[in-house]
């Protein structure tokens, strides 16, 4: 129906002109330049290649779909629960972050800190007095003290836009630990190795790049004696003079002094040495940087998917299922469960093979492969049911018997 211009004059609202004028200068709490419930990755991480390992393993799992579910008496998938936890995993997880976006948080605070803790912030009750209660809220945060029963938390406050440190019982807290910690987040791991030399190397850079000369200029005299220090320490800021208030930097010298140079590139095993501990940290987490780059091929991307991937989204989903599934829960068969999409990774030119052999076989219907490819479903009822196409089904030969049949009787 469309709406009249009488109502529209009416119920029109404009962010910039319909404004309470009280409302201009109101209290809204602290302001950031940047966005302050962001992840900000620790030991200098940021600076180094570790940044874009960490962010590709995050994005993949975050691509993996996770659901609060129903399971039937043998374990099977049976449906997914319209439920605030259900939301909270697909749609909204706080007021800053979506549900895909608070997956990856957690992924790239669970691989820089080692272990995350995902913490709900709004809840229908209060946990310490019911283990049953609704979820409206949930965010990561940084484990910063351990307890026997409770941790200390550096959490996100949404309300005063600062982050405070609160301490919580582990029965009410997810905490995840970093499957691969031990090549990764260990002390003495590859990964920290790594990650310190390529400190050091940045550090050579910065000093090879930094303007010195690093001249020794051996002078035609023995200097033991005082006069002959202040003399050639006449010669040398003679020479940076020279240096300094040329336009091209040139300098000259008497035929007896002899200059060496030091700052030119020492031959050192340090840029080997990050090579080689660049391809035993992506061997022990599992990732080529064919993956990185986007060239890997399938066999490539299984053993990805299936070394690392894997494991980190496994973890993730079984703290959920043991610290926000009540006992109750779990005997009326409620799990959550992860489904990553296998059709992501398949060329065009093979999807019609695929397609073929899932509706041959009855896998999948027309519909569902519909859906895959982009289309919307058929509105043919035998488009939803699980047929195969190529064979003719009982009901197609009766209704053909029914028609051969009312042909001859007329």
């Amino acid at each position: 129906m469309e709406i009249s211009f009488g109502s529209r004059l009416k119920h029109a609202w404009n962010a910039f002109r319909n404004r309470d004028p009280t409302d201009q200068y109101q209290d809204v709490g602290y302001g950031y330049s940047y966005r302050p419930d962001r992840s900000r990755l620790t030991r200098g991480n940021e600076r180094s290649i570790v940044t874009s390992i960490f962010n590709r393993i995050a994005l993949d799992v975050a691509s993996i779909n996770i659901q609060h579910c129903r399971l039937d008496e043998n374990g099977r998938f049976v449906e997914t629960i319209d439920s605030c936890l259900n939301d909270r995993l697909t749609f909204e997880a706080n007021i800053d972050q979506t549900g895909r976006a608070f997956i990856q948080d957690t992924v790239m605070s669970m691989l820089d800190e080692g272990s995350v803790a995902l913490v709900p912030i709004y809840t229908s009750d209060n946990p310490n007095k019911t283990s049953s209660y609704n979820i409206f809220s949930i965010r990561t945060g940084k484990i910063v003290q351990w307890y026997p029963a409770h941790v200390k938390v550096r959490l996100y406050d949404d309300r005063t836009g600062q982050k405070r440190e609160i301490v919580l019982s582990k029965e009410h807290v997810a905490i995840i630990e970093n499957p691969l910690y031990a090549v990764i987040n260990e002390p003495n791991s590859t990964m920290q190795r790594l990650i310190r030399k390529l400190a050091l190397l940045d550090v050579t850079d910065e000093q090879t790049a930094s303007g010195k000369l690093d001249l020794i200029i051996q002078l035609p005299y023995v200097i033991k004696t005082d006069a002959r220090r202040q003399q050639a320490e006449k010669r040398r800021k003679d020479i940076e003079m020279q240096l300094a208030g040329s336009k091209y930097g040139i300098a000259y010298t008497d035929g007896t002094e002899r200059i060496t140079q030091l700052n030119r590139s020492v031959e050192n095993n340090l840029l080997k040495q990050v090579e080689y501990l660049t391809d035993l940290a992506f061997s022990q987490i599992g990732i080529t940087q064919s993956i990185l780059d986007g060239t890997a091929d399938d066999k490539t991307m299984l053993n990805y998917y299936s070394r690392t991937i894997e494991p980190i989204i496994s973890a993730i989903v079984d703290e959920m299922k043991r610290t926000f599934l009540t006992k109750t829960a779990r005997s009326q068969r409620q799990t959550i469960m992860f489904f990553r999409d296998p059709f992501k990774l398949v060329p065009v030119n093979d999807i019609a093979e695929i397609a073929d052999k899932f509706t041959r076989n009855e896998i999948m219907t027309s519909n569902e492969i519909r859906q895959i490819v982009g289309m919307k479903p058929s509105d043919d009822p035998k488009a939803d049911r699980l047929v195969n196409s190529n064979l003719n089904q009982p009901e197609d030969e009766e209704s053909h018997g029914l028609e051969e049949n009312y042909e001859e009787g007329g």
